[in-house]
């Protein structure tokens, strides 16, 4: 079986090079469009989420927990907010947490 751990830690290492299936590596490339370059958006790029099979309501959630997390990202980087020092880097474990 699969290691969970290992599958998200390679996701947030590189979605692009993770093992992902066909709708989630679209969802992933949606996701990095609508948050690097939003003004780039078009109904097509909906329409590549509804050709992998993505419903009209999970692309309604999906875009708005990707608006959401860049709405907030934005904010605490304006604030300067500091990241909690419990939170790692994305991709990157706690020592405890390495196996070996």
């Amino acid at each position: 079986m699969p290691d969970p751990d290992a599958f998200l830690h390679a996701v947030a290492n590189d979605w692009q090079t993770a093992d992902l299936g066909t709708a989630d590596r679209a969802l992933c490339a949606f996701a990095a469009q609508l948050t690097h370059a939003q003004h780039s958006m078009t109904t097509n790029d909906v329409d590549r989420l509804r050709a992998v099979g993505l419903s009209d309501a999970a692309i309604f959630d999906a875009v708005q927990v990707i608006g959401y997390f860049n709405y907030i990202t934005r904010v605490a980087d304006a604030l300067g907010v500091e990241p909690e020092d419990f939170v790692q880097p994305a991709g990157r474990r706690r020592p405890e947490d390495r196996q070996g």
